[in-house]
């Protein structure tokens, strides 16, 4: 009786994570190691052409609870004065119980205001896809007392899935020394209930960092940043700091009430690799195991930008 209850409680708390959580997005600690996703007016701020990777693994003491995914490109075109991205995410909750996939086309408009700032706007459009897979869920009418689940459940619940429509924007202005955006996510609230009409909530992202330089050619330098994102009632402020000399990368950084985070880095001409770990300080601390995450970047070559082209000077990751 006791482990049918533990069963029991077990798909309760299943349900109310997917009823509760699945209207906030999925979050990535290199925020700058994933541009794209943080905000789409990234698209095309490095000029030349650049493929980003990353995974995530949250809670790993929870075997399989959040994994997630995202691959992007993008470069700048002149012949459309802007920059052109496609990211693709996943995120994976319970070993593929419950899916969630969104794929996006990013057009960002370039404009140089003066020898030093330029701005970027831009439009995102895409889709995503949420799916729920009945059969990896588990229920009090498969267990035998002592043989653990071995029955097949009664339970009609059927496997279920979300297509629909999804448009973001967003913006930013940046020089040699400094930068600040600001991007919204899923503008028109699309449906993506599987049980009846749940809205996706407006995601509102606000960035600002600088670069100090720390001794002449810039080959070391410290960046403080801040992230703020509200989503519905949900509210995450970063504070964080990097640190760069020569082809190393170290950052910290703070998120409140919930973690602090270590990142270490390598980067070269062509090639930037990312860890990073999130130890845990809310009150799920002993049960987590915290999270790692891991970046890929590839920076491609290209031809000799415009002099009225300036790269974006935010970090790598």
């Amino acid at each position: 009786m006791k482990l049918r209850g533990i069963i029991k409680l077990s798909v309760f708390i299943f349900f109310a994570i997917v009823t509760t959580l699945q209207a906030q997005d999925l979050q990535f600690t290199q925020f700058y190691a994933n541009p794209l996703y943080l905000n789409p007016a990234f698209a095309g701020s490095v000029r030349c052409p650049r493929i980003c990777m990353n995974y995530r693994n949250q809670w790993p003491n929870l075997s399989g609870t959040y994994v997630s995914y995202s691959a992007s490109y993008d470069q700048h075109v002149d012949a459309i004065n802007g920059g052109l991205g496609f990211i693709v995410t996943q995120d994976d909750q319970a070993h593929g119980t419950l899916k969630s996939t969104q794929v996006g086309l990013i057009y960002s408009y370039h404009l140089a205001i003066s020898r030093k700032v330029s701005i970027r706007a831009s439009l995102q459009a895409g889709f995503f896809q949420k799916t729920l897979d009945k059969t990896k869920l588990n229920f009090g009418d498969m267990i035998d007392a002592r043989r653990g689940f071995v029955w097949n459940t009664n339970e009609q619940i059927p496997s279920q899935s979300k297509t629909n429509l999804d448009f973001s924007g967003g913006a930013m202005i940046y020089s040699k020394r400094y930068y600040l955006g600001i991007a919204g996510h899923h503008l028109t609230q699309p449906d993506e209930g599987l049980q009846g009409s749940s809205k996706l909530p407006l995601k509102i992202t606000a960035h600002a960092g600088a670069m100090v330089s720390l001794e002449k050619g810039n080959e070391s330098f410290i960046s403080p940043n801040i992230l703020f994102q509200q989503q519905q009632n949900f509210t995450q402020l970063n504070l964080g700091m990097y640190f760069v000399k020569g082809n190393f990368v170290g950052g910290l950084w703070y998120r409140n009430s919930d973690a602090f985070i270590v990142l270490i880095g390598l980067q070269a001409d062509h090639l930037k690799i990312g860890y990073s770990y999130d130890v845990t300080i809310s009150k799920l601390s002993n049960n987590t195991a915290g999270s790692h995450e891991v970046s890929l970047q590839i920076q491609f070559g290209c031809k000799k930008p415009r002099p009225r082209h300036r790269p974006d000077s935010c970090p790598s990751f």
